[in-house]
């Protein structure tokens, strides 16, 4: 039986942008991303003239993830290039990510965050976390009547990121009722 799916935001969850710039946060390093790189912070032709984007990541993070139970999975706007950029200052091997396509950044009428449809679609009925600073009671509703198996959306604070009480929380679900867990 396969594991439950970790879709993973990395701005937010991981990278704790929102965190008073001038104090990077204990455990973190700091990683300078060119914004020309392909990742969610280009912005067209002006993006070739603006600093490298500052990426504070904690190395821990990996092993914690690694961890969990979880099949792991991208659930953000860098895509592809989380490979290149995250995961290797995490310890993570390469993933999968979702490729949101033409849903990329589109606002839904229904107040819906436009990652969750993508999600629900990407998982197919398997249990699955998400792990992103964006959702709200919209798409627990969403999940809870689109998605045939369990769902955990977990939210986390942008300032802070992941910390143990997060870790606590997903591997719970990785281990409640009705979530498969790996063999052998």
């Amino acid at each position: 039986m396969a594991r439950p799916l970790l879709f993973l935001d990395v701005d937010g969850p991981l990278n704790p942008y929102a965190a008073k710039p001038e104090r990077r946060p204990a455990g973190y390093i700091t990683i300078r991303v060119p914004r020309d790189s392909g990742t969610s912070a280009d912005h067209g032709d002006l993006s070739l003239r603006r600093r490298p984007l500052r990426v504070w990541l904690d190395p821990g993070h990996g092993q914690a993830l690694l961890g969990l139970g979880y099949e792991l999975c991208w659930a953000t706007t860098w895509m592809a290039k989380a490979n290149r950029w995250i995961a290797p200052v995490l310890g993570l091997p390469e993933l999968p990510f979702v490729d949101f396509g033409d849903a990329l950044f589109q606002k839904r009428a229904d107040g819906v965050h436009w990652k969750t449809g993508p999600l629900v679609d990407h998982a197919a009925g398997r249990p699955f976390a998400w792990v992103d600073d964006e959702q709200s009671d919209l798409d627990t509703a969403y999940v809870a009547a689109h998605h045939r198996g369990p769902g955990l959306l977990h939210h986390v604070d942008p300032r802070i990121g992941l910390r143990e009480e997060d870790f606590r929380a997903l591997a719970g679900f990785a281990r409640s009722p009705g979530t498969p867990r790996a063999s052998g």
